[in-house]
């Protein structure tokens, strides 16, 4: 997930082009980052309307709803979310890479085992996609092209 404390201002370009990254689930999560602010605003520019964007709207109204209703309740004041910066980058520099990102394969394959080892590494790609992985299925899809231009080359 995304982890930006502090964000007061989601700006979302293109909303109206239906996809991926602006699907329902996806324009919800990314307008879930300015609710943890308490000025924070969401702005969607499109030129159009669509289904994804009405829904995430009314589920983001709904939500808004709900916790203004719980707020009021309990007599909570919001606050907007402070995390140091600090600790985020101490996160970012504890990760390591993963095994996957090391991809080795010896040069001095003859051409049949190269295309094994082409068809051995896209079945990890697919798999790897398949568990929504896309990282570690591009690390894999990078070195297939690379041996296969190594196998174009022999």
């Amino acid at each position: 997930g995304l982890d930006l404390p502090e964000v007061a201002l989601v700006a979302i370009l293109d909303a109206d082009k239906e996809g991926f990254l602006r699907s329902r689930r996806s324009l919800i999560q990314l307008m879930g980052r300015a609710s943890r602010n308490v000025h924070g605003s969401v702005i969607l520019y499109a030129d159009n309307l669509t289904d994804s964007m009405k829904t995430a709207i009314t589920e983001n109204n709904r939500r808004r709803r709900i916790q203004q209703d719980y707020n009021t309740k309990h007599n909570i004041k919001p606050t907007t979310i402070r995390k140091e910066v600090k600790s985020i980058v101490e996160h970012l520099m504890q990760i390591t890479p993963k095994e996957e990102e090391k991809i080795e394969v010896p040069k001095d394959l003859t051409k049949e085992d190269l295309l094994y080892v082409i068809e051995d590494l896209t079945s990890q790609m697919a798999e790897a996609a398949g568990k929504l992985d896309f990282e570690t299925a591009a690390l894999y899809r990078d070195k297939v092209r690379e041996l296969e231009k190594l196998v174009e080359s022999r």
